[in-house]
């Protein structure tokens, strides 16, 4: 899907900088604009969900993390 949006981003940026008329212009760079903050967010989503932790905790494990031992689940022993 981010790629959809950068290309789409591109395009927009593409068709404002081709256009004669301001209205249509300004059109194409709100699109833009709108489509670059979209993309970037898609691109960091994608690397915070790339790096991110599956699993979760039960209230059991973290009960036990507060109370100073390891969780049960602790798949990094």
């Amino acid at each position: 899907m981010r790629w959809f949006f950068l290309i789409g981003t591109l395009l927009a940026f593409v068709l404002c900088f081709t256009r004669h008329s301001g209205g249509a212009m300004g059109l194409w760079l709100l699109i833009g604009v709108i489509g670059l903050f979209a993309t970037v967010l898609a691109f960091a989503q994608q690397r915070i969900s790339a790096s991110s932790r599956i699993e979760t905790l039960s209230d059991y494990d973290i009960q036990r993390l507060r109370e100073g031992k390891p969780p049960l689940n602790d798949l990094h022993r």
